[in-house]
């Protein structure tokens, strides 16, 4: 965590940009269980659940933008 904190202050500091940080930690874990849940066997959810933890991080992010 130390290393995205000093990236995301060179960011600020360098950049006119705002940096919004996304706890990530349980995206995967969320993803697998809504992937068995809509009816994906576990292999076919290993080709997919990198991509479908990406839409939680995604769709959380922007759900706190809206707040």
């Amino acid at each position: 965590m130390a290393k995205v904190l000093v990236f995301t202050e060179m960011l600020t500091s360098n950049f006119d940009i705002p940096v919004v940080l996304v706890d990530e930690r349980l995206s995967t874990v969320s993803a697998a269980k809504q992937l068995r849940e809509s009816g994906v066997n576990a292999k076919d959810a290993r080709s997919v659940i990198d991509a479908a933890a990406a839409v939680a991080i995604l769709e959380q992010g922007l759900a706190n933008e809206r707040k």
